[in-house]
């Protein structure tokens, strides 16, 4: 390896050579290569001017950049600085009901960072840890109170079923605007293709927003009843077997579970604004195929024993229920008292077949209460009217045809499902990641049931 070439300020000389000799950079420059101590000095004022410069730069970008609302990191932050210091940028921004976080320019290498979202509890925390979480947490859940703007609720909801609606359809949605994307649009594009006359109540603090509005515009621009509403939760489970539960909570003596809240939330509020108003409630991963507003007091079977033919398990992502119905008093009073934070489904599609298992044994028609002035009806439908595919299978559905068999399947599907079903759960949780291809059995479901049908490939 040769040796490296020795620095000297004689050798910065080279490009200044043809400047006359007069000029004043070049009489520094000479001087500096025949005196070594002078040649320190003035490379080092240099370096400081150069320094300077950029630093001066680097201020008075981030504080334009601050007036505009927006920080810029500096090249100058060190990883040191960036680990121990908190960032703007990673606050929480407390919206009309879930506070949110921001994460647009920093990163952090601390492990052990909160959470910063008030939903979601700490990964592997202990009960006693979790709970003093949800304790410094709850006064940023504003879904947990009467505000200025949840206080409207009742009067909102009264205005929009004033509409001479056929039906009243009900949909929950806690995470934000933004993530309520073109499969969610879908479901409530195609609903209006089935019912175009019904009304659709979206709750959710998130998309009762400027952004909520523009994304539901292009409906309401065709005269389609559809409104999103910040609930009251206090108001939802008012005089119910669910507000001492809520009480509760608020007070921050119950353990909320290792399961974001938002999960048990969204079940306790279906039920409750069933209750209160009566309806069909869904969830927003659903292709509607016929109009469910004949319907009344009906759930549906998710699977079936294939030997005693009996279902096994319902779903409560699809409920249709007359306002105060006995079984949705149960519904309620076995959510309050079997709560569990910590066990996905166990407040939701398990907690309507455990009720209904225990009231009616698996039948697919049973009787609530023993008073004839109380008592009604439940039908439970086959799985084939809600949920035609089983999550399993879904993926099959996206898939263009490559083959004679593939398209003959894809026909047979197709009229089956048609036939057969009144809505197809698209499963969101295994299927978000699908594309729709073209040709595919549910390209051809969804183009038969849609107002706008635009982007149906980017779903």
């Amino acid at each position: 390896m040769s040796p490296q070439k020795k620095f000297s300020v004689r050798s910065m000389l080279g490009p200044f050579r043809k400047m006359s000799k007069k000029s004043f950079t070049y009489r520094l420059i000479s001087r500096m290569a025949k005196s070594p101590v002078l040649s320190t000095l003035t490379f080092g004022a240099i370096l400081f001017f150069i320094y300077a410069d950029s630093l001066m730069s680097n201020l008075s970008i981030n504080t334009a950049n601050i007036k505009t609302g927006e920080i810029l990191p500096s090249p100058q932050i060190t990883t040191e600085f960036a680990t121990n210091a908190t960032s703007l940028n990673s606050l929480p921004v407390v919206g009309l009901g879930v506070a949110t976080t921001t994460t647009t320019t920093t990163t952090t290498t601390t492990e052990d960072t909160e959470n910063e979202d008030p939903l979601i509890p700490p990964f592997k925390a202990s009960v006693d840890e979790r709970m003093e979480w949800f304790r410094r947490k709850l006064p940023e859940l504003e879904i947990l109170k009467s505000t200025e703007l949840s206080e409207k609720f009742h009067g909102r909801v009264l205005e929009l079923f004033n509409n001479n609606c056929s039906a009243q359809f009900f949909m929950v949605w806690l995470s934000s605007a933004q993530s309520f994307g073109p499969r969610e649009f879908l479901a409530v594009d195609s609903l209006f293709s089935t019912t175009p006359d019904g009304c659709l109540l979206i709750l959710s603090s998130s998309m009762d927003s400027p952004k909520g509005y523009r994304i539901l515009k292009p409906l309401l621009d065709r005269g389609f009843n559809v409104l999103a509403v910040t609930p009251d939760m206090p108001f939802l489970v008012k005089n119910t077997p669910a507000e001492p539960w809520l009480d509760d909570l608020r007070s921050g003596n119950m353990d909320p579970g290792s399961i974001p809240l938002f999960n048990h939330l969204s079940d306790l509020i279906r039920l409750s604004v069933l209750y209160k108003y009566g309806g069909v409630y869904l969830d927003t991963d659903f292709i509607f195929l016929k109009d469910l507003s004949p319907l009344r007091n009906v759930i549906g079977a998710q699977s079936i024993n294939q030997q005693t033919k009996k279902w096994s398990r319902l779903n409560g992502a699809v409920m249709i229920f007359d306002i105060h119905h006995p079984v949705l008093v149960e519904f309620l009073k076995e959510y309050a008292t079997t709560f569990n934070g910590n066990r996905w489904g166990h407040n939701g599609p398990y907690l309507v077949s455990r009720v209904l298992e225990r009231l009616g044994g698996n039948s697919f028609s049973l009787q609530i209460g023993d008073n004839s002035e109380y008592s009604s009806n439940v039908t439970v439908f086959p799985p084939k009217a809600f949920y035609p595919v089983d999550w399993i299978k879904i993926a099959k559905l996206f898939k263009k045809p490559e083959t004679e068999a593939d398209m003959k399947w894809a026909d047979d599907t197709v009229a089956d499902i048609g036939s057969e079903s009144y809505v197809v759960h698209l499963w969101n949780k295994r299927s978000r990641e699908l594309k729709i291809e073209e040709g595919s059995v549910m390209a051809r479901l969804i183009a038969e049931h849609c107002n706008i049908c635009e982007n149906i490939y980017d779903t």
